[in-house]
């Protein structure tokens, strides 16, 4: 895992396009998290339009849609205002009479959590991950969630949090311990370490935390 993952690093000093960074990103998010099924991304422009990035599938991409046209929905509000919008049960939230029923009985989606992140006041984006199971994300979700929403703003350039992405990992877990193992290995910083770890696992099709346990296992195999 090493060798491919010194691979990776290297190509990581140079700049990563970011269409490619932003699909990357909603396709790891959605093998990492247990409850999430969709993901995509949404950025506004200074005019107030706002458009999908990396949808992982169509259903997301409609769900998307759809909130735009009807100018309600937990990306929206994600995207404009609230830093963290989440609903657990899309067919039966007051919040959204129109979208949530919509999106529950013709996509199938039944919970979304939403985190906004910004390049200035008027230029926002908002990581959209979508369950198909109502009231299956839970705190972890939401922490591993708010990660890749961080590191969402960090790939495609804009301005980041003074918060580290990787600052809500626990660091007795095996993804909080591989982001350290990376850190040291290759003296980079948390956002930068856990981006090496989503680049191997998308690139090699290995589920994140696979390429951390096993980033793990092998570090603990080497001599001290």
């Amino acid at each position: 895992m090493f060798e491919a993952m010194e691979r990776v690093a290297d190509s990581l000093r140079f700049p990563v396009d970011g269409d490619d960074a932003a699909k990357m990103l909603t396709l790891s998010a959605v093998d990492t998290i247990d409850s999430i099924d969709h993901a995509s991304i949404s950025v506004t422009a200074m005019d107030g339009r706002i458009q999908t990035l990396a949808p992982t599938d169509e259903v997301v991409a409609r769900a998307d849609a759809l909130q735009y046209e009807l100018g309600q929905g937990p990306c929206i509000e994600a995207a404009l205002d609230e830093p963290v919008v989440q609903v657990d049960d899309l067919g039966d939230d007051p919040r959204w009479p129109v979208f949530g029923p919509k999106v529950a009985e013709t996509l199938g989606l039944r919970a979304q959590v939403a985190f906004q992140f910004r390049a200035d006041p008027q230029v926002r984006g908002a990581l959209n991950l979508y369950a198909d199971r109502p009231h299956s994300i839970g705190a972890d979700d939401r922490l591993m969630g708010m990660m890749f929403a961080k590191l969402a703003a960090v790939a495609l350039g804009w301005t980041r949090d003074d918060a580290s992405a990787s600052a809500t990992l626990d660091p007795h877990e095996e993804i909080g311990k591989a982001v350290g193992i990376v850190m040291e290995r290759y003296q980079v910083d948390p956002d930068r370490a856990f981006a090496i770890l989503v680049h191997t696992s998308q690139s090699h099709n290995i589920k994140l935390r696979k390429v951390a346990a096993d980033i793990v296992a092998e570090a603990a195999r080497r001599p001290k």
